[in-house]
């Protein structure tokens, strides 16, 4: 039987536990920081949780070590590195408490994020039977991020790492996983995928909310956003007075033996919203930040299409705001840029989509960007094109050139600059890669226009490194086009076999010009 000396000691510290007292909490680690982890080489790598105030935590990984107290606010923050590639490693966080983080790898981590494309899973793929059954890949570790909506910017999220294998990479990210495992095949290093992604849903959810009341360019965004949540209290009291209306009606048409009307549909919670701004960027990035990453891709932009003017801005400035949240430097960004959708149109004209693939080209100007071309894969009846190899491989493509310095092709050809030839026009290009070629009968896919802004369809034909287009119907052109549709003929290749990327020569007012 216990002394009553000790008795009273563990009556006092039943009481501190049972009270709340701070001194024993327990080191805590994200979600993101667990078993699996993948770390990035090459670099301070920063691990961080919560401990109590004053209390120090020691983060060690073979011959590293580090050690930091926790802040007033519980938090803390060391830095490990920089590492070599290789694993599997054990790492231990010691404070009051101890943590054994197993089968640590070290090698490169990406973030992969956007709306639906990038969320479709392996499994809703081209061949998924036979890629799910193929996918033993143990060095390639997946993670997660639950979809989930923040008011505000959250320390942690759901989610956990789990080694690439059959019985994994069925949920995960298609394209997540396909550029993950170009990268390990080329690189031969451990690979880290971080899937936070949602479909359906803008840029600016994906945005910090001082990145968006910065500009005042986005306050439209803002103040629609404002203006649902001031009206959702009183959309909440109408429903209610339906929901008692259809009751009274439901209860009479049972009574009567005749169909009962339609039960009203509650208004939905602006909060759980995902298209709230800056909502996914608190709930599904903040909490990755600050882990070491090498880069990020991006598979988004068909729910700006309508905004495409405003998009010019938008998608530059939300990649900004990441990389200064980071502070990391100029990460690597790679994108998609929209697939080919939607019925052909049989004459040159207007489109939304094609403006936005031009604002996701104008963003090239940034540093350490680059975009994979899905203009010839994608699938006229459906907005998720189930070829994402394609797509993984040519974001991998550029993500080997920007982050790695291969010396590979990994752009098709991008206009440069236009002449005015008689009635010709001379288009030249960028990353020909050992020549412009054409795919089908002929060159397809360019229109031109005079100075009344008609465009018709052109006849194109290769000359060199350049294109000549000019049509019989316009006498003195003044700008081409080429691809400008949701859907457009594509024929323009260089020899490495990537696409031409969507363009025009003129600067005239688009279809989403002043739309916010």
């Amino acid at each position: 039987m216990p002394s009553r000396t000790r008795f009273s000691a563990m009556l006092l510290l039943s009481c501190v536990l049972i009270w709340g007292g701070t001194s024993y909490a327990e080191v805590k680690l994200p979600a993101v920081i667990s078993e699996n982890l993948v770390l990035q080489r090459g670099m301070k790598v920063p691990i961080w949780g919560t401990a109590d105030e004053g209390e120090e935590v020691i983060v060690t990984l073979g011959d590293q070590k580090a050690a930091a107290k926790a802040g007033a606010d519980g938090k803390w923050q060391v830095k490990i590195g920089p590492l070599e590639a290789g694993g599997p490693f054990t790492m231990t966080v010691a404070g009051k408490n101890s943590i054994e983080i197993k089968n640590v790898l070290v090698g490169e981590v990406w973030i992969c994020s956007g709306q639906s494309n990038m969320e479709m899973s392996t499994g809703g793929c081209m061949n998924a039977k036979d890629e799910i059954a193929a996918a033993d890949y143990p060095k390639i570790h997946l993670f997660t991020v639950p979809n989930t909506v923040a008011a505000t910017p959250q320390a942690n999220c759901g989610g956990n790492w789990a080694e690439c294998s059959p019985k994994t990479v069925g949920g995960f990210s298609g394209v997540a996983y396909f550029f993950g495992r170009e990268l390990f095949k080329t690189l031969n290093v451990p690979i880290g995928l971080i899937h936070t992604s949602w479909g359906g849903t803008p840029a600016e959810s994906w945005t910090s909310k001082p990145a968006l009341e910065a500009d005042p360019d986005y306050r439209p965004i803002l103040d629609r956003f404002a203006k649902r949540l001031e009206d959702y209290p009183k959309a909440k009291e109408n429903f209610a007075k339906q929901s008692e209306q259809w009751q009274v009606a439901a209860e009479k048409a049972k009574a009567e033996g005749k169909i009962a009307p339609k039960k009203p549909n509650p208004p939905g919670d602006p909060t759980r919203d995902p298209w709230m701004p800056s909502g996914l960027y608190n709930a599904k990035i903040a909490p990755l930040v600050p882990s070491g990453i090498q880069g990020a891709i991006w598979y988004q932009g068909e729910s700006n299409a309508d905004r495409a003017y405003q998009y010019r801005k938008l998608f530059p400035a939300m990649i900004q705001d990441w990389r200064k949240n980071w502070a990391q430097g100029d990460f690597p960004f790679v994108w998609v840029q929209l697939a080919n959708f939607m019925a052909r149109k049989a004459e040159p004209g207007p489109s939304d989509w094609a403006e936005l693939r031009e604002a996701q080209q104008m963003t090239l100007s940034l540093p350490k960007t680059g975009t994979a071309l899905a203009i010839d894969i994608g699938d006229a009846r459906d907005i998720h094109p189930k070829n994402k190899q394609e797509v993984g491989r040519r974001l991998a493509l550029a993500a080997l050139a920007i982050a790695y310095g291969k010396d590979i092709p990994f752009s098709g050809p991008l206009y440069d600059s236009m002449t005015v030839e008689g009635s010709a026009i001379r288009l030249k290009f960028k990353h020909v890669n050992g020549g412009l070629v054409s795919k089908g009968e002929k060159l397809a896919g360019f229109a031109i226009a005079g100075e009344d802004k008609n465009f018709v369809w052109a006849d194109a034909k290769l000359d060199g490194e350049a294109v000549v287009v000019s049509s019989p119907k316009v006498e003195r052109p003044v700008a081409a086009r080429y691809a400008w549709a949701n859907n457009p003929e594509v024929s323009l290749y260089n020899k490495a076999g990537l696409p031409a990327s969507p363009f025009r020569t003129d600067d005239w007012d688009g279809v989403t010009k002043g739309k916010q």
